[in-house]
């Protein structure tokens, strides 16, 4: 009977023992692994170098000091900029406070900027002038990079990069007024550059979460050769004085976004 009664009062002990260890227990941490989906919004800007150039020919329509002057004036800074936004999808893989995972987007990208330079008289040939203008836009840009992130239970800060592409639109077009010449070009090329940058998430639920992100993307520099200068008084050509051109991007953004893992 002793022992029975001893037996029973070391079960009710660990029972109460776990209830209350049950009771005071905290909940699971919060997890970011798994995959998820999402939108962005926010604003990107950037900057873009354009150069247009040509050169001396003796059998050439320009003079030597109107190369000079035209190569001088075709040199400039654009700053493209506008709205961004799009899908993101990736996944995460937590352990213990790192997470690591890859995601990729598709962005709405339409930022461009123009310059006009001119009219510019002609240094050999007052009062005649000539005027230059330079385009360069983009349409859509996507992204694929890795994250490494610290998890702070629902908090989540990280950095990013890896690959970025999108289509870069350049334009040109030439006139003057010493023998109404005109030139005018355009090239569109698919570039592939690099990205980096970081970024602070916060999970509102289980499945919700938002955040807020910044990238700098890089795409390098796209060239290509005009049309030949065309004279229409007199209409002839002069193919000695063909136009090159050149354009580099480097872009900034800011965005907000909102995602949903499974």
């Amino acid at each position: 009977m002793v022992k029975k009664t001893l037996i029973g009062g070391l079960l009710a002990a660990v029972i109460v023992t776990a209830l209350s260890a049950a009771a005071h227990a905290q909940a699971p941490a919060y997890s970011w692994t798994g995959p998820y989906i999402g939108l962005n919004a926010g604003y990107g800007w950037g900057n873009s170098n354009v150069k247009t150039s040509t050169e001396f020919s003796p059998v050439g329509y320009f003079a030597t000091t109107s190369v000079t002057s035209i190569n001088h004036a075709g040199s400039g800074d654009l700053s493209p900029s506008g709205f961004v936004g799009g899908l993101q999808g990736g996944f995460n893989w937590q352990i213990g406070y790192f997470v690591l995972g890859g995601e990729a987007d598709f962005e709405y990208f339409p930022l461009e900027d123009s310059r006009t330079v001119g009219p510019i008289t002609y240094p050999c040939c007052a009062p005649t002038a000539y005027r230059l203008t330079q385009k360069v836009e983009t349409d859509w840009l996507f992204t694929a990079r890795p994250r490494l992130g610290f998890a702070f239970d629902n908090w989540l800060l990280y950095v990013t990069g890896g690959m970025a592409v999108t289509n870069v639109e350049t334009r040109f077009h030439f006139t003057d007024t010493f023998a109404t010449a005109n030139a005018s070009g355009s090239d569109s090329d698919t570039k592939v550059g690099w990205t980096l940058g970081g970024g602070g998430e916060f999970g509102i639920t289980r499945n919700w979460s938002v955040r807020a992100e910044y990238l700098y993307v890089d795409f390098g520099t796209v060239s290509f050769n005009s049309h030949n200068l065309t004279a229409f008084t007199p209409s002839i050509a002069f193919p000695a004085n063909q136009f090159k051109h050149s354009a580099d991007l480097q872009t900034h953004i800011a965005r907000a976004a909102v995602n949903f893992r499974f």
